[in-house]
């Protein structure tokens, strides 16, 4: 367990330089009396927000805005929880590591059900790329353990860049509506095609990663 307490943590990401100030700004303005366990509850209810407003775009595609406003609130949350607890050296690795990525599986569910009841995106789509997404996150705890490496960034894409794709979907169906082509004779949506790739991407990083920790290991004799 000592590779969870001092797992080295890695998150290049594109919008690393914007989003690193900003949360080290927040963590330095918080209320005392806001905890990190506080900013998990809240990302896990903006999960929650993006899982109801989703299903109720079935009725106004309105609120496809509310949607990525509980995008913005799971950021905010799942992203200072761990940066808070840092700032105030308040952290407990193994009791953070466990409360954090538990909380994160749950809110990934929520948001890709969401995405999969809406009128826009296939629920077996949706699915799909929920799987992709937990695959990666499985590796990523896997390797921290295996590797001491907490890598949560890939290509230069991580959570944030996924959550911005997200909220850059919802004003696309929000402003284009349902769009259909035909592919070999079957009406697919075009949003269907881009969760899809989406899920191709993330499995890609998946496999590529994998079969590199699997070398490594084999290598080393471990």
């Amino acid at each position: 367990m000592d590779k969870i307490k001092e797992h080295t943590r890695i998150n290049d990401i594109l919008l690393g330089p914007l989003e690193r100030p900003t949360l080290h700004w927040l963590a330095a303005n918080m209320p005392a009396w806001v905890t990190p366990d506080t900013c998990t509850v809240i990302g896990t209810l903006g999960a929650l927000l993006t899982l109801v407003s989703y299903g109720l775009s079935n009725i106004n595609p309105n609120y496809l805005w509310l949607a990525s406003l509980g995008f913005f609130i799971n950021w905010f949350g799942d992203s200072l929880d761990g940066t808070l607890a840092r700032y105030r050296h308040i952290e407990r690795p193994r009791y953070g590591y466990y409360i954090d990525h538990t909380s994160d599986v749950v809110c990934q569910v929520l948001i890709f059900l969401g995405l999969g009841i809406t009128p826009y995106i296939s629920f077996d789509i949706a699915c799909l790329a929920l799987i992709s997404y937990l695959l990666l996150s499985v590796l990523v705890y896997i390797r921290t353990y295996v590797a001491g490496e907490f890598k949560i960034s890939y290509g230069k894409l991580g959570p944030t860049e996924s959550r911005a794709v997200a909220v850059l979907l919802n004003i696309a169906m929000y402003f284009f509506g349902i769009q259909n082509i035909i592919f070999f004779q079957a009406k697919i949506s075009i949003y269907d095609l881009f969760v899809a790739a989406i899920a191709l991407l993330l499995t890609g990083f998946f496999v590529n990663t994998a079969l590199l920790e699997a070398r490594k290991l084999t290598l080393l004799g471990e």
